[in-house]
C-alpha cells in the first residue's frame, strides 16, 4: 500500500487555541471545576480526554453554578449567551476562534447599515446559531438553493450574504451562484467567510485524490470541515470514508482496490479538529496490515498565529504566570518514522 498524508491536515489556529485554552484552565484552577459550553471542538476524542481530566461540559449555562468559570467554545456563541453569562456572575473564557468573531462582526455590521443577511450554512451548526443571534431580526439561513424562492426579502438591493467557516469550498459556490443569480445586486463579505484551514484541507484532497484508489478522513461525525473534505473526494470521483479512529478502520472498504488493498493508493487526511496522533494510529495499523510506503505531500504551507484569550490571560497572571508572548502558533506538519511506522518515508512539495 501507497499511503499519502495530506498536508496541511488535523488542527489549525482555531483548534489548537481552543483546546490549549482548556487544557491551561484545568492547569491553572486546579481547585474548581471547569465548566465548557458545548463541545469545545467537534472531536469525540478531545472532548473525552478532557472529561477525563475534569472538564464538565454543558448545554444550557443554568447548569453553570454562579460565579463558576465557563469557556465559550471554538464555534462561537450568541450576545443573548453572553448576556446570560454576566447574569450568573460566570467567568467567561471566550475561545472562539477569531475567523468565527470575524464573521459575527461582519453581521453586526451589515445589520447596523440596513442590509438583510443571507446567512449560508447548516441552520442547526453552532456556529451558525452564534452568527444569526448577533442580528437575528436580519438573517435568514440559506443551507442550499431551494431554500432560496422562500427568502423574505424586503429591497433586493439591501442584501449581502455571509457563509459559515467550515463549508465546503464548492457546496458554498453552488449557493453563492444561486443567490446571485436570484438577487444581482447581493452584496460579497470583504473576504471570503470559509476559513483558510477549510479551503486549505479542501485544496489538498482535491488535488491529490484524484491520483488515489481511496480517501480516509480522520474526524467526528458532527464535524462539518471533516464530513466536508469526505464530499470535495466524492465530488472528484474518488470513494472517501470518514472515522474517528483506527477503531472504524475497515478492511471490506479495501476490497475491489489494486491487490485488494496491498497495492492501493490511499490518501489519508484529517479534518481541523482530528488530533494527529489518530491519523498515526490509523496509518501504523495499515502500513501493519498491507505493508507498503508512507509519503507526506505538501500542498499548502500554514503559518498562522493567534493569541490567547484576555480573561485567560488574566487568570494566569493572577496565578503567577506571564501570559505575554504566548501565541498558538501552527504550521505544517512534520512527520517520522518512529511515529507512523518504520517505513521508508519520503516528503514532497507539489503546491
Amino acid at each position: 500500500m501507497r499511503i499519502i498524508l495530506a498536508n496541511p491536515r488535523g488542527f489549525c489556529a482555531g483548534v489548537h487555541m481552543a483546546v490549549d485554552v482548556v487544557d491551561q484552565l484545568l492547569d491553572l484552577c486546579k481547585d474548581v471545576p471547569i465548566y465548557v459550553y458545548h463541545e469545545i471542538v467537534h472531536n469525540k476524542h478531545v472532548v473525552q480526554r478532557f472529561i477525563d481530566r475534569g472538564a464538565i461540559f454543558v448545554e444550557d449555562l443554568n447548569e453553570v453554578p454562579p460565579g463558576h468559570i465557563v469557556v465559550f467554545s471554538a464555534h462561537g456563541v450568541s450576545p443573548a449567551i453572553r448576556e446570560l453569562a454576566r447574569s450568573r456572575s460566570l467567568t467567561a473564557v471566550d475561545a472562539t476562534c477569531p475567523l468565527v468573531t470575524k464573521v459575527h462582526s461582519e453581521a453586526v455590521r451589515y445589520a447596523r447599515q440596513g442590509y438583510q443577511i443571507l446567512l449560508i450554512g447548516h441552520a442547526d451548526h453552532q456556529e451558525v446559531v452564534g452568527t444569526r443571534g448577533e442580528a437575528p431580526e436580519a438573517t435568514q439561513v440559506v443551507e442550499s438553493p431551494d431554500d432560496i424562492p422562500n427568502l423574505r426579502i424586503i429591497d433586493p438591493n439591501k442584501l449581502v450574504y455571509l457563509t459559515q467557516t467550515t463549508l465546503s469550498t464548492d457546496d458554498a459556490a453552488v449557493i453563492i451562484d444561486a443567490l446571485k443569480k436570484a438577487f444581482p445586486n447581493i452584496k460579497e463579505p470583504p473576504g471570503s467567510d470559509i476559513c483558510y484551514a477549510t479551503t486549505n484541507r479542501q485544496h489538498a484532497v482535491r488535488q491529490i485524490a484524484r491520483e488515489c484508489d481511496l480517501v480516509l478522513v480522520v474526524g467526528s461525525k458532527n464535524s462539518s470541515n471533516s464530513v466536508r473534505l469526505t464530499e470535495i473526494s466524492e465530488n472528484v470521483g474518488v470513494k472517501a470514508y470518514l472515522l474517528d479512529d483506527v477503531g472504524e478502520l475497515c478492511h471490506d472498504w479495501f476490497a475491489g482496490t489494486p491487490g485488494e488493498g496491498r497495492d492501493a493508493v490511499v490518501l489519508l487526511t484529517a479534518g481541523a479538529s482530528a488530533p494527529e496522533d489518530l491519523v498515526a494510529e490509523i496509518c501504523r495499523s495499515l502500513l501493519g496490515t498491507y505493508g507498503g510506503t508512507l509519503e507526506q505531500r505538501d500542498i499548502v504551507p500554514e503559518d498562522v498565529e493567534f493569541g490567547l484569550p484576555v480573561t485567560l490571560k488574566r487568570l494566569m497572571r493572577e496565578k503567577g504566570i506571564d501570559p505575554e508572548g504566548r501565541k498558538i502558533r501552527v504550521g505544517n506538519w512534520q512527520i517520522t518514522e518512529d511515529a507512523y511506522g518504520a517505513v521508508p518515508l519520503t516528503v514532497s512539495a507539489r503546491r
